[in-house]
């Protein structure tokens, strides 16, 4: 047990990771076996009539695929305080509470021990991999990791972000010390009540251990580059709690201001060479090396809806490495990068067979005859194994969790790039719902990605930049169209704009997307310049609601579910411009 160790031995851990990658159908079969096991008295498999088989062929013929939605029931009587067995054969006694940013408004996904478990494993695994490249021995972590508050449920459990629950339990904080340096900050800084003067504790706790500090780290891209944005603005206060031994007037919580009185010293000297460091930096240009020089590798999760804040984070990094972390999410974990030196862009993720039994469903359709009128039906094809996927194709990923959740549809579409063994290496192509479209055209996340960042350019020629985008669909008009909001850092001519706006429309190569714009059943794409600090705005709006910055993801694409963040975007918009690509 990882908890019983105080210092991790990097090598038996690859040496497992490897001989169960080498037998992974009947790992998958022994994994799903003893969550049946485990869970078979629960009501919802009951009810299915799986009588105690444990086996995958009884398994999918009785167990329906199913999404949130539909065990939501369940969930919602388990956090009520329903006397178990509902889902799982052990009381549940925490629920996760997802981020919200996709579907406007959080989902309960109950945790346990097992979950716990797994999240080791995954982050033992990775680091063992990442440990060999990267090295770090007697140092600090720079970890810009928040924690919002555990609520109590109706039914009496414990309700939290996935990471919060993570972040308080035992395990997890000793295993840290077991496979990395010890974290710069206080834990009154972690689990403070106020992000903002947490972030900036983060950076204060940083500087003042900047030789020790080896590994700078997040949760999530996004939460990096929010911290060396909010240094640019306050760099000079930080310098000055240094030179003067006294914290900011801006923390105000005692408990946080106790614990920081511990490590602010007086300390002219730093006060001064970080003053001569930030005043001679172009354009914040290698800020993260300037600041601690002994830093190995920049670690977050870059991949999916964190790309577009990578070119940002390598401006601050120079020529650190940058080194996206594992596959999951609230609902469980996936896979572990165990290729650390790979860029996030090329990053590609090994699934672990022994904590889940995973499906996948192949997204290319399959069109069958129907045999009363001769028609051609469009169905979807069936899941197939986790040994049985294909190179190169794309499926959506199905997972039966310890947790209670069986045949669950993550929403994610991953590509199958190779193997590892005899178990998948997935890269993360987008969150499937997540489309833009309006009559036959189809654009996913990664589509809006790309042409933003092809848009973008034309900017870039100013040394400006997209600080962060969103989009929506506008069918209030006839036809409907697109809309893409954008906060820039700075000053932009209409001239520039307009080409912009030009260039997004065109971008987006979707086939359906095309012909529909040169026929007008899409009208021209709309681009929106919002005020600066607007996205800001959207992140403290999660953050009224709950919300864990370490959780935290821009939402892309603004719905009607997310009427409120719509209305932010809305009520600042600055300038707008139509299409006149087609």
């Amino acid at each position: 047990m990882l908890d019983k160790m105080t210092i991790l031995d990097v090598e038996k851990v690859v040496r497992d990771f490897e001989a169960t990658t080498k037998d992974a159908e009947n790992v998958q079969r022994q994994t799903l076996k003893l969550i049946l096991e485990e869970n078979g008295c629960a009501e919802y498999l009951q009810k299915l009539g799986l009588n105690g088989r444990t086996d995958p062929e009884s398994f999918k013929a009785c167990v329906p695929v199913v999404t949130h939605k539909d065990l939501e029931p369940y969930i919602q009587r388990v956090v009520d305080g329903a006397l178990p067995p509902i889902l799982t054969g052990k009381p549940i006694t925490t629920i996760s509470l997802s981020s919200g940013t996709t579907q406007g408004k959080p989902k309960f996904v109950p945790f346990n021990d097992e979950l716990m478990e797994t999240t080791l494993q995954i982050y033992s695994t990775s680091f063992a991999f990442r440990n060999r490249e990267f090295p770090i021995e007697n140092g600090k972590a720079l970890q810009f990791i928040y924690s919002s508050k555990q609520t109590k449920t109706k039914g009496g459990l414990f309700a939290g972000t996935a990471t919060t629950n993570v972040f308080r339990n035992s395990q997890f904080k000793n295993a840290m010390k077991a496979m990395q340096s010890q974290i710069c900050s206080p834990d009154e800084v972690i689990f403070g009540p106020d992000f903002h003067q947490s972030l900036y504790c983060h950076l204060l706790c940083g500087l003042i251990f900047r030789e020790e500090i080896q590994l700078v780290s997040s949760t999530f891209a996004h939460s990096i580059v929010l911290a060396f944005r909010t240094f640019e603005q306050v760099w000079e206060e930080l310098c000055a709690d240094i030179r003067e031994g006294v914290l900011s007037s801006r923390v105000t919580f005692p408990s946080v201001r106790s614990a920081m009185a511990k490590l602010l010293k007086p300390d002219p000297e730093l006060a001064d060479l970080l003053e001569k460091k930030c005043s001679g930096l172009s354009n914040w240009y290698g800020l993260i090396p300037e600041l601690f020089p002994n830093v190995k590798y920049i670690y977050g999760i870059m991949t999916g809806s964190m790309e577009p804040y990578l070119k940002k984070l390598r401006h601050y990094a120079a020529d650190v490495p940058l080194v996206t972390a594992d596959y999951g999410a609230s609902e469980g974990w996936i896979g572990a990068n165990i290729n650390p030196t790979v860029p996030p862009e090329s990053a590609t993720y090994v699934v672990l067979p022994n904590i889940g039994y995973f499906e996948f469903i192949p997204l290319k359709e399959n069109v069958v005859q129907d045999k009363v009128n001769g028609s051609s039906l469009s169905v979807e094809p069936e899941p197939v194994g986790l040994t049985e996927v294909k190179i190169d194709e794309e499926y959506e990923v199905i997972i039966t969790s310890f947790a209670g959740l069986y045949r669950y549809r993550l929403g994610d579409v991953v590509r199958v790039t190779g193997f590892h063994n005899s178990v998948p290496k997935l890269k993360f192509v987008c969150r499937r719902n997540l489309l833009l479209t309006i009559n036959i055209d189809k654009n996913t996340e990664k589509d809006l990605q790309l042409a933003v960042e092809e848009a973008a350019k034309s900017i870039a020629e100013q040394k400006l930049e997209v600080v962060d985008f969103s989009s929506h669909v506008d069918v209030s008009t006839e036809p409907g169209h697109y809309v893409i909001f954008w906060e820039i850092s700075g000053g932009v001519s209409d001239e520039v704009l307009q080409e912009c706006c030009n260039c997004l429309d065109r971008s987006f190569v979707d086939a359906g997307y095309v012909s529909s714009r040169k026929v007008n059943t899409i009208g021209p794409l709309e681009l929106r310049v919002v005020r600066k600090g607007t996205f800001q705005k959207i992140l403290d709006h999660y953050m009224g609601l709950g919300a864990a910055l370490s959780q935290f993801k821009t939402p892309r694409c603004v719905g009607p579910m997310n009427s409120k963040v719509l209305q932010i975007l809305c009520d600042n918009v600055a300038k707008n411009y139509f299409s006149t690509a087609f």
